[in-house]
């Protein structure tokens, strides 16, 4: 046991923390407790200056939206709440940690397409911006009506044999307003018809027969004649 006792007594204690050390982390805590009582006063201070921010906006029938400053993801938070408790919608614009924002609207009066696509675009939302995207509207709208009118066919506002069905007849007006077609047996030759298919040699052999045939004819006359005399 002397042995024993003799090799612990020889082992190194451990560091004991001087006084000062122990001041720094006493003051060390005392910063963190200090920032931590400011920072809960800060939110009850912002809560409630937005709560009164929040109750005057409801009250003004004028107003349609409450704008807010710039603002960090936790005090946003705190907006987004009392919006939400007040029965109010809110909506965050902007790039976060640069200019990230809220607007609150009433429920009757929720913002326009125009609105957030000019907020999302980095835009003020103002009288002079309203009339510019009322105005790129107009103009898309009439674009694609232009376009429709461009691919719509052309019909006619009424139908020709309906039209003239009560003087001539149902059936005279389905037959007027057929298309007309040439009857070859009033005389009219088709153009395909029009056309010699013949080749040289056929042409030339008609022409020898027809020759012949004369020749023949004309010897039959003669023969004819002196049998006669």
């Amino acid at each position: 046991m002397d042995l024993l006792g003799s090799i612990l007594n020889s082992m190194d204690k451990p560091p004991e923390i001087d006084e000062k050390r122990k001041e720094q982390m006493k003051k060390q805590k005392e910063q963190v407790e200090k920032q931590q009582e400011y920072e809960k006063r800060e939110m009850a201070k912002f809560r409630a200056y937005c709560e009164e921010r929040v109750n005057r906006f409801i009250k003004d029938e004028n107003r349609k939206f409450l704008q807010f400053q710039p603002l960090n993801r936790f005090y946003r938070s705190i907006v987004h709440d009392v919006s939400q408790i007040a029965g109010l919608t809110a909506m965050s614009f902007g790039i976060e940690d640069v200019d990230r924002y809220i607007v609150v609207y009433k429920k009757d009066l929720p913002p326009s397409e125009d609105e957030i696509s000019a907020r999302r675009n980095g835009e003020e939302w103002n009288k002079d911006t309203a009339q510019k995207y009322a105005q790129k509207r107009l103009e898309e709208k009439e674009m694609e009506q232009f376009r429709e009118t461009k691919s719509t066919e052309v019909k006619p506002n009424s139908n020709y044999k309906d039209k003239y069905a009560h003087l001539i007849g149902q059936e005279a007006a389905v037959k007027a307003a057929k298309k007309t077609e040439t009857n070859k047996s009033y005389g009219f030759v088709p153009s395909e018809n029009k056309r010699d298919m013949r080749t040289i040699e056929d042409v030339q052999a008609d022409l020898q027969a027809k020759k012949k045939m004369r020749l023949s004819q004309a010897t039959t006359s003669i023969n004819d004649n002196s049998t006669a005399e």
